[in-house]
């Protein structure tokens, strides 16, 4: 993760009470630290410290503005900072390891995907994790760009549902097959205690709380719709906040920084963030790839990771996940069934 220097100047100083403290811990003497909090104050042009004698030092109002500054942007630049790194390891795995495996895999925003690509690195198996929309990442596997596609819906969605309408097209039996990888809760991200009690979705529209989206094309902007389908309700009835957010990560800071109220995350990104959290649909988190590609040594590499043991266990330390059918090939039509629904004959 990238760092600025007077970020974590800051965050030690909040962190420790005084800067003297700040200094030791950053095996940095007192005057440095003295003398960069005052070169960085009339930069800016505001002051960053509260220091009163006989109390601990504090951030100003300002200060803490760009703490959280800080917060947001490393949130938002997080799934880039992955995919940057995923480009290094599979660089030098093709440069100096001519048996390492590599898969290209574009993939709805998820917190296991990072584990298993630590753990698949360990084993020779180098994953190059981009993160998209759940959407954009199937259109990229269907263009070439990659050899998996992860995205998620809720068990067998109905064929009329959004979800159908956002993945019949994209997905045809025959040419592809799924994989499965896990199960995940997805809920009602909401401050920590869920001060405004909100429960449902009803809920957050009767109470006019402020909602922060999701960016359209991703699976949770999909499923949401599915969700104020079955409460009779629509986007509009949503106090929206007007900037959307691309991942869950994002989404949990917009409310921790208390910016908005309430989103539609998974329940791992809001235990892992202090948060509130109401369960309200578990969803599969599915592979597919080209069925081409499916005995290809990379994929099988990656499928026997899947039903490891010791993947599973470490995939069933996240809250909301669980390990099902984690890499066993899977039909289509079982999994996303609005293909088995025949069309009514036509009447002469």
């Amino acid at each position: 993760m990238l760092s600025h220097p007077l970020m974590a100047l800051l965050k030690a100083v909040a962190e420790q009470g005084s800067i003297l403290a700040a200094a030791r811990q950053m095996d940095l003497s007192y005057r440095h630290v003295w003398g960069e909090l005052k070169r960085w104050e009339e930069v800016l042009g505001h002051e960053l410290i509260i220091w009163e004698k006989g109390q601990s030092a504090r951030l100003t109002e300002f200060g803490d503005k760009l703490m959280w500054a800080e917060r947001l942007t490393q949130a938002r630049l997080a799934p880039q900072l992955a995919a940057l790194r995923a480009d290094l390891e599979r660089t030098f795995a093709v440069a100096f390891d001519p048996e390492a495996h590599v898969l290209t895999l574009y993939a709805s925003h998820d917190d296991a995907l990072p584990r298993l690509r630590e753990q698949a690195a360990s084993s020779g198996l180098h994953l190059d994790i981009r993160f998209c929309g759940s959407v954009d990442a199937i259109r990229a596997l269907n263009e070439g760009r990659c050899t998996l596609a992860g995205f998620h819906t809720q068990v067998q969605p109905h064929q009329d549902s959004h979800t159908a309408q956002a993945y019949r097209d994209l997905l045809q039996p025959g040419l592809h097959k799924i994989i499965g990888f896990a199960t995940r809760t997805q809920g009602l991200i909401t401050a920590s205690g869920n001060p405004k009690q909100l429960h449902n979705l009803t809920d957050v529209a009767r109470s006019r709380a402020i909602f922060v989206q999701r960016s359209p094309g991703t699976g949770t902007r999909v499923l949401l719709d599915d969700l104020l389908a079955k409460d009779q309700l629509t986007n509009a009835d949503l106090n929206n906040w007007p900037d959307e957010e691309p991942s869950h990560t994002a989404l949990a800071e917009a409310i921790a920084s208390g910016r908005c109220d309430v989103g539609l995350g998974i329940e791992s990104t809001a235990r892992a963030r202090g948060l509130g959290f109401v369960p309200l649909v578990q969803e599969q988190f599915h592979l597919v790839c080209l069925k081409s590609a499916l005995d290809t040594p990379a994929t099988q590499a990656l499928r026997d990771l899947l039903q490891d043991a010791t993947w599973h266990k470490a995939l069933n330390t996240l809250p909301g996940y669980q390990a099902q059918d984690s890499g066993q090939v899977q039909s289509l039509r079982q999994q996303l069934p609005w293909w088995t629904f025949k069309r009514a004959k036509k009447t002469s």
